[in-house]
């Protein structure tokens, strides 16, 4: 364990060479790039190998490629880059392949402002590709909850064999503050699973958690990475009941462990009248106005989700107690539409706070106050 002063795109590195990430590939794009420089001198000092990929849709693949070869694997970007890759993740989902993506969150559509702030891309990493599925998103608010947070990442994408997002943006990634980097051995830190036998194995068939082990390539094993409707062995299978059971245990298998993935942090929610609902870093700003609020005596609390995707629905109904929430996001008001669908027998209000910068807490306070 070693205290050092970092930002929150040093720190998702830091995790990840934690976690025993051994590949990245990845494109330049601002403001990740930061990231991918920073592993670029230090990867290799650990036997890891960085490359720079001609383009995002190269990077997505080259990892994937590494991850069934059998090494963790991430790559990072921001905004457009993100929208290359969507094929390729989707690639990862039906593959079932553990891969950590760092995503900085920058103004858009399009170009947009790549040095600059926002939150609006949540909906596109829940629903970023075609079809049925279910990709867990982390979303941390300081630079050691990066470092934590990347660190549950990279155990979920090798837990559940899935793609998994880190969801940071331009002012997390950029904040300099203590950091305290935990080494191999001081976290707990997952592996995928193996096969116990070459006989017989089938690279689709889940054990009784309903993920597979999976079997690197070049080590024996006869295995067929397959992106069409697939059966255990690989084969393509068009037909209903091959469809429905695949899409539903790639559903199955998130969802079954939504207790281990969803994280949250509650503040003053016992006797709370009013609940702030917030995420990333400018929930740092609303807590600050949940505690300014409260210390003129309005009963005022704070709902913190860290796990994005998939939210909790009992846990959000068991905790958010308020008769009235204001959900307070850089967007028009995403995570909103899910609060009001959840607590649908309550006052739920949207608070959106467009800003390229942090917002301030001025700023946050006059949209929250005209729904008191």
């Amino acid at each position: 364990m070693r205290k050092v002063f970092a930002s929150g795109n040093i720190a998702v590195a830091e995790a990840a060479m934690t976690a025993g990430l051994k590949f990245y590939a990845g494109y330049p794009i601002t403001p990740s790039s930061d990231l991918m420089e920073y592993l670029a001198e230090e990867l290799p000092r650990r036997g890891g190998v960085v490359i720079q990929m001609e383009d995002e849709i190269a990077s997505i693949n080259a990892i994937i490629g590494a991850s069934n070869a059998g090494v963790k694997s991430m790559t990072a970007t921001s905004g457009p880059g993100l929208s290359l890759m969507a094929e390729g993740i989707g690639l990862a989902v039906i593959t079932e392949t553990p891969i950590v993506i760092a995503h900085v969150m920058r103004a858009g559509p399009s170009t947009g402002v790549p040095t600059k702030t926002t939150q609006s891309d949540i909906f596109m990493v829940r629903w970023l590709t075609h079809g049925d599925y279910i990709i867990p998103s982390f979303a941390p608010w300081s630079v050691q909850e990066a470092f934590d947070l990347t660190i549950k990442a990279f155990n979920t994408s090798e837990k559940l064999r899935t793609p998994v997002f880190i969801l940071s943006d331009a002012i997390l990634a950029h904040v300099w503050e203590p950091l305290v980097v935990k080494e191999p051995g001081e976290v707990e830190i997952i592996e995928r699973k193996t096969p116990r036998s070459k006989e017989g194995y089938m690279p689709y068939l889940p054990d009784e958690d309903l993920v597979p082990p999976m079997a690197p390539f070049g080590k024996g094993y006869k295995v067929l990475v397959e992106s069409l409707v697939h059966d255990e062995k690989g084969y393509y299978a068009p037909n209903n009941e091959k469809y429905k059971q695949l899409v539903t245990r790639l559903n199955a298998k998130i969802t079954r462990n939504i207790d281990w993935l969803f994280e949250y942090e509650g503040f003053f929610l016992d006797d709370a009248d009013i609940v702030l609902v917030a995420y990333g870093s400018v929930a740092r700003t609303v807590f600050a106005l949940a505690k300014q609020l409260r210390s003129s005596g309005l009963r005022t609390g704070l709902f913190r989700p860290k796990t994005l995707w998939p939210l909790h629905e009992k846990v959000i109904r068991d905790r958010i107690k308020g008769r009235k929430i204001i959900v307070v996001e850089n967007n028009i008001g995403k995570l909103a539409l899910d609060v009001e669908r959840i607590l649908c027998d309550r006052e739920v209000y949207k608070a959106p706070v467009l800003n390229l910068e942090s917002p301030t807490l001025k700023e946050v306070k006059e949209a929250v106050t005209q729904w008191l």
